[in-house]
């Protein structure tokens, strides 16, 4: 068998302008596919950044909220209920909305505001420079430095902009786990100034974090928090709940699975007719095999280790291009959201499979007609 498998190899590789047309065929469908998946990955893990970065493990929020982003306020006796609860061992409010900054330079710039429980802070990022204690002075404001920490002027600490109309000063800069999906700016301070300094709605309190005692207190917590007809959900099933949004209730998830059918099928088309152009341009090197006693099972191994090899080389380039791709766009556009996960390598190895296994199919069957006699008489 080592020596069928290496002669289908140099079979394979001996005509090198056809085996680059596989190689291209396969790599710019895995490419496609790949980049697609990844943009769509990124895109997902940043409508979840400010669950990820806060780090809360059950959230409490209105029954009609899908993302972060969007959040509904609630009145303050469900503070006061959740704290009832048995099972609880702390929770505390959390402020979330949009604001309009007026930078040193004049222009303004928009920003998300996220306002922290003034006694405990909860949720609090990790600063880079500054102590958390000075987010108490007055106007006293933490600047996330992210992907879009220079469209506020990269400001340090003593910093100063207005927000509608107040002064604020910088007095740390802090570091998250993930960057914004939107392209906005994120700054924290006390939920006590973010309602004083931005004006909002009858009802401030957009989400109230939860700290249970144990994981085994959770389902009480959810249930009693249904009786009052709001919703509570881990962190992991709040980004669960955000990512079925952008996949199925806004065009973005169809756009996205729609370019990857088509990369698989640019893919399967290229990759299948470059394949039995191939075979029919051996016929007589494998007629010739199977008059020398090679048998039909022999035969087919062939075609599966070709397609096979070709399909997995294509795999391997078409993600080092992705892979490297994105490296490049991220240093020249730190906004950029593609991220290669594993999810979506599974995914194209399985599309990958899929195209090698139709292209090996459509080879077995003009191989297994192959009659000696036909192949020597002409």
């Amino acid at each position: 068998m080592k020596g069928i498998l290496r002669l289908a190899y140099k079979l394979l590789v001996n005509d090198r302008a056809k085996f680059a047309a596989l190689l291209v065929g396969i790599t710019f469908a895995v490419f496609l596919m790949v980049q697609m998946t990844s943009m769509f990955a990124g895109v997902l893990s940043r409508a979840s950044s400010t669950v990820l970065n806060i780090g809360a493990k059950v959230w409490i929020m209105d029954p009609a909220v899908n993302t972060v982003a969007n959040s509904i306020g609630m009145p303050d006796y469900v503070l006061d209920y959740t704290r009832s609860i048995n099972g609880v061992r702390f929770a505390v409010p959390l402020y979330s909305s949009g604001a309009l900054v007026k930078l040193q330079n004049g222009t303004f710039q928009p920003v998300s505001v996220i306002g922290l429980d003034d006694t405990s802070l909860y949720g609090r990022p990790l600063l880079k420079q500054g102590r958390i204690e000075d987010i108490y002075a007055e106007n006293g404001f933490i600047v996330v430095e992210d992907a879009e920490y220079g469209k506020l002027g990269r400001p340090g600490i003593g910093a100063e902009f207005e927000l509608n109309d107040h002064r604020a000063v910088i007095v740390g800069v802090a570091g998250v786990a993930s960057s914004g999906l939107f392209g906005i700016p994120t700054l924290y301070t006390t939920i006590s100034r973010a309602q004083q300094y931005i004006p909002s709605t009858r009802y401030t309190t957009a989400y109230i974090l939860v700290e249970p005692k144990s994981p085994a207190d959770i389902p009480h917590i959810k249930s009693e928090i249904a009786h009052l007809g709001y919703v509570a959900l881990t962190r992991e099933e709040f980004i669960y709940r955000i990512s079925q949004y952008y996949k199925y209730r806004t065009g973005l998830g169809t756009n996205i699975l729609l370019m990857t059918v088509i990369s698989f099928i640019v893919g399967l088309s290229i990759s299948g007719q470059t394949f039995y152009t191939f075979i029919i341009e051996n016929l007589e090197k494998f007629g010739a095999l199977k008059a020398i006693g090679t048998k039909g099972r022999e035969l087919v191994w062939m075609i599966l280790f070709q397609a096979t090899f070709v399909a997995l080389t294509g795999l391997g380039l078409g993600v080092g291009l992705c892979t490297a791709l994105i490296f490049v766009a991220r240093l020249r556009l730190p906004d950029y959201a593609a991220e290669v996960t594993a999810s979506n390598l599974l995914m194209a190895f399985i599309m990958v499979l899929i195209i090698a296994g139709i292209s090996s199919y459509i080879g077995v069957r003009r191989v297994l007609k192959i009659e000696p006699f036909d192949i020597f008489r002409g």
